[in-house]
């Protein structure tokens, strides 16, 4: 980096002790943003690096709630709402023991980032709890989501603020959000929330466009080395809902999906996943992915394994953030790996992604490759403010022509810098200009 965006890296340092994915998520960005220091001196008279890298607003509040037993809990809540340059905050909301504000915070400066390459009017913006609710009955969820409400409402609104859901947040949670927000607003104000349920506003292919879009993009990065995912070997971390859909998607391109993991370990199919065996056992059952190989004779299970272990030829990471490391990266790119989307967010350690781009292995990081999610979070915005509802064809179409303008925005960026094929280059520095040409019109504020 130029000693001035190592200046102002090492701000971000000092103000934000301890946040150690926060300080990644900031670095990878500013790796890619040395040569836009020098074309564009408008942005640094500005400080419009400073200004980006601390959200417009950090929320933090207790959420009091009352279990099965009657004993009372209490957990954390967060909302970070990092920028609106381009429009109100988005993105989703993580209930899982893991979150703290660091995560939030580098969740929601990725989702600047993300959101602006969808060419859609929304700003970056994260938020979630500590609260688990694996294991909770639904009541315990309930009481917990309004709780969670009681205080997020009045930092939320479809011009302001529009969360949706992530890890641990699904239609069920977004139901039990809404409901509480409609009652203390007395507004039925649909375009708030985002991943609603289709009977009350939701959006078709909400559910499907993380996975599907991740493999859309993968598809696009094949092509320009006159390639496909016909026939090639694919293997997926995860086995939530963007693990599955990609699975899904993949094989309608005619890939062999071979393999997808669960925190508990991994699955090898070599026939192909099962995908409705898959979605039975892991999203009906809630059962662990051994299951899946208890009930399917081609499948073997690896317990406390990697999925990374398995040769592959696309690995689509889907599952946390840095779980694909140096040593996964170096060894299936010795090993055939040509391409690489993450499905996930930073799922791929810097080395990793270096190690990778060194061996010419098409590498889409996550702000492109699994804006999908957001997009069609944007697409469901669209249909409630015009009160309208589009069918599964429609919305995935549209879904299908965002994918594919995000990654011709990344490679005629990554062309324009002089970096032809670099898909994180192209990605960051795409979307940092479109987010600070915006703020820059708009002063300083």
């Amino acid at each position: 980096m130029s000693d001035r965006l190592e200046a102002i890296y090492s701000q971000v340092l000092n103000r934000n002790p301890g946040e150690a994915v926060f300080h990644q998520a900031v670095r990878e960005v500013f790796d890619s943003l040395k040569l836009i220091v020098g074309r564009h001196p408008e942005f640094e008279e500005a400080s419009i690096l400073e200004r980006l890298c601390e959200p417009e607003r950090q929320i933090i509040f207790r959420v009091p709630w009352v279990d099965d037993q009657g004993a009372v809990q209490i957990n954390r809540g967060f909302r970070v709402e990092f920028n609106s340059a381009l429009g109100p905050y988005k993105g989703g909301l993580r209930f899982h023991p893991s979150v703290n504000l660091g995560i939030v915070k580098f969740l929601g400066f990725e989702q600047i980032f993300k959101n602006a390459l969808t060419g859609m009017p929304i700003g970056g913006g994260k938020g979630g709890s500590d609260f688990d609710p694996r294991g909770r009955s639904d009541g315990e969820v309930m009481r917990f989501c309004q709780s969670f409400m009681t205080e997020l409402f009045r930092h939320i609104g479809e011009y302001t603020d529009v969360p949706a859901g992530d890890i641990g947040v699904g239609t069920r949670e977004i139901g039990y959000l809404f409901g509480q927000y409609k009652r203390i607003t007395n507004r039925y104000e649909s375009g708030v929330l985002t991943g609603k349920g289709i009977a009350w506003g939701g959006s078709l292919v909400r559910t499907e466009a993380t996975g599907f879009g991740t493999v859309l993009f993968a598809e696009e990065m094949l092509k320009t080395r006159g390639d496909s995912l016909d026939g090639k070997r694919v293997t997926v971390s995860g086995s939530g809902n963007v693990a599955t859909y990609a699975i899904a998607k993949a094989q309608t391109f005619g890939a062999r999906v071979i393999a997808c993991s669960d925190s508990s370990g991994y699955i090898v199919d070599e026939a192909g996943i099962d995908v409705e065996l898959l979605s039975q056992v892991k999203h009906v059952e809630r059962a662990r992915i051994s299951e899946y190989a208890r009930r399917r004779q081609s499948a073997d299970y690896v317990e406390y394994g990697s999925v990374w272990d398995v040769d592959t030829q696309v690995a689509l990471p889907c599952a946390t953030q840095n779980e694909f490391d140096a040593d996964a990266a170096e060894r299936l790119a010795k090993n055939g790996l040509i391409a690489v989307a993450e499905g996930a967010n930073m799922p791929a350690t810097p080395k990793a992604v270096e190690l990778l781009q060194s061996a010419g292995v098409l590498f889409g990081p996550g702000k492109a490759a699994n804006a999908g999610g957001v997009a069609t979070s944007a697409l469901e915005m669209q249909q409630n403010a015009s009160r309208d509802a589009w069918d599964f064809g429609h919305t995935e179409q549209r879904l299908t022509e965002i994918m594919v303008g995000i990654h011709e925005r990344c490679a005629a960026t990554a062309e324009e810098y002089g970096a032809p094929g670099n898909y994180v280059l192209g990605a960051n520095v795409s979307g940092f200009v479109s987010v600070a040409e915006a703020m820059l019109a708009f002063g300083v504020v």
